[in-house]
């Protein structure tokens, strides 16, 4: 086989980008004409994943998503980053890096894990939903029930500050109930929260990590992939902080006073 044939059966299909010497296409669109001026960032997030264009109401729903996990103060993940700016102020990539990194079960992660959780309650149901709140509450303790007896952590369930109330949570649902997006995954995490009470013996908030999943999947969009636009909206964020660490510089602070105030104990006297 020559190498010019050898060529023309190389094929490396994507419905993504591709670019010659003189074009740029993306989404099958011509990217300078067809879609910068014309198309919003979280648009175009949207239709890359889903391979559609988002209704209104459903752009409404997704951009409210991102920026409601765009930043939450000096959580982990903005610590780590400006803690690694400082270390390395020449790898802003590296600050980025390590903030995300910190996307996981108890920060970020919880948008993926409360909407896989969702999804598999609702199909373990097989299609047989409820059509009133009773029944709703019924299926969210049933759920509730099963994953602490499985020793679990109900996913978006509970928040270490927002001990009354995430104010996330109830935006993000009136937001979607106006665009006549409150499907079943929002409802049945609406239920969870009603039914914490009675299944746990406590009332838990739902947390805006969790609500932003459920509205997500209530999108349509893969919950494996959920972290992935929870992490997205981060990025915005820890640049932000990044940003803000360039002007008024704290990561020194927080460095020293962790290293100053540093006790030797034996292993012995340490308490795990």
């Amino acid at each position: 086989m020559t190498s010019a044939e050898n060529k023309d059966k190389l094929r490396f299909p994507t419905s993504l980008g591709t670019s010659t010497a003189t074009e740029i296409s993306l989404l099958g669109q011509d990217l300078p004409l067809d879609l910068m001026g014309k198309v919003s960032f979280g648009e175009l997030a949207f239709w890359l994943v889903a391979m559609r264009r988002p209704e209104p109401g459903e752009l409404r729903v997704f951009e409210s998503v991102l920026v409601a996990l765009a930043d939450h103060g000096f959580t982990p993940t903005a610590i780590a980053a400006r803690l690694t700016y400082l270390s390395a102020p020449d790898s802003l990539q590296g600050a980025l890096a390590a903030g995300l990194l910190g996307g996981g079960s108890r920060f970020l992660g919880v948008t993926e894990d409360c909407g896989q959780f969702l999804a598999k309650t609702l199909k373990a149901h097989d299609g047989d939903l409820p059509d009133t709140d009773a029944g709703w509450d019924q299926m969210a303790l049933e759920a509730i029930r099963a994953q602490r007896a499985a020793g679990k952590f109900v996913p978006g369930l509970g928040h270490p500050n927002h001990k009354d109330g995430d104010p996330r949570t109830p935006v993000l649902l009136g937001i979607a109930e106006e665009e006549g997006l409150r499907g079943p995954h929002l409802r049945l995490f609406e239920a969870i929260g009603r039914m914490s009470e009675a299944a746990l013996g406590r009332r838990l908030p739902l947390n805006g990590a969790g609500v932003c999943g459920a509205a997500l999947a209530d999108l349509g969009l893969p919950t494996e992939l959920l972290r992935g636009f929870a992490l997205l909206a981060r990025a915005a964020g820890l640049l932000g902080q990044i940003a803000e660490e360039r002007r008024n510089p704290i990561a020194n602070d927080i460095y020293m006073t962790v290293d100053r105030n540093a006790v030797y104990v034996t292993p012995d006297n340490q308490t795990v």
